[in-house]
């Protein structure tokens, strides 16, 4: 995984060592981390992502307390 080229949140501040950095795969697979833990990482489809992202902006997203 050394080979993919890892974005940084377009809602990340900036100077801050913790954000979500995302990264696509030759295959289309899509990977997540968060910065501060970067041999953590998690894959999942394009569409799976765009499905969370789509529900954490309309707030259909169930947030733990």
């Amino acid at each position: 995984m050394s080979q993919l080229l890892w974005q940084k949140s377009s809602f990340s501040e900036g100077g801050a060592d913790t954000c979500v950095e995302v990264a696509a795969s030759p295959s289309g697979t899509r990977h997540l981390r968060e910065s501060d833990a970067p041999a953590t990482v998690m894959a999942t489809s394009a569409a799976a992502l765009r499905g969370l992202v789509r529900s954490l902006k309309d707030g259909t997203v169930m947030r733990m307390p």
